[in-house]
């Protein structure tokens, strides 16, 4: 994205395009992305699918001290809650080498936004 100028010269009026900073930081991209190939070895048992590919992963917010890792449960009183949380805390703490907070938020899941069809 650059930022744009109006100025005149010899030619007359002229827009100067200056770049601005990008809209993405590469770095904090970098480590979202590496979060989420870790979290790809957490594998939900009921369905066999990991949590990246079921799209339980709803965002990542990345921080200097703490990362938080937002989910949802594929059910809403999924037996395997505690053990998937765990599973995801502690993979993303391998990547961050700091404390990673798992939130899981009550909005439901879909199978569509996996892009499963049963």
């Amino acid at each position: 994205m650059t930022d744009q100028t109006l100025t005149t010269d010899a030619i007359g009026p002229t827009i100067d395009q200056t770049p601005s900073a990008p809209a993405i930081d590469p770095a904090a991209r970098a480590r979202e992305l590496a979060i989420l190939d870790a979290l790809r070895s957490v594998v939900d048992p009921e369905i066999g699918m990991n949590v990246v590919e079921l799209a339980l992963i709803r965002q990542v917010v990345l921080g200097d001290q703490l990362t938080e890792v937002r989910m949802v449960m594929t059910t809403p009183f999924c037996p395997y809650a505690g053990s998937l949380m765990q599973q995801v805390r502690e993979a993303a703490e391998e990547v961050e080498e700091h404390e990673v907070k798992v939130t899981l938020l009550a909005e439901r899941w879909d199978p569509r936004d996996a892009g499963l069809m049963w």
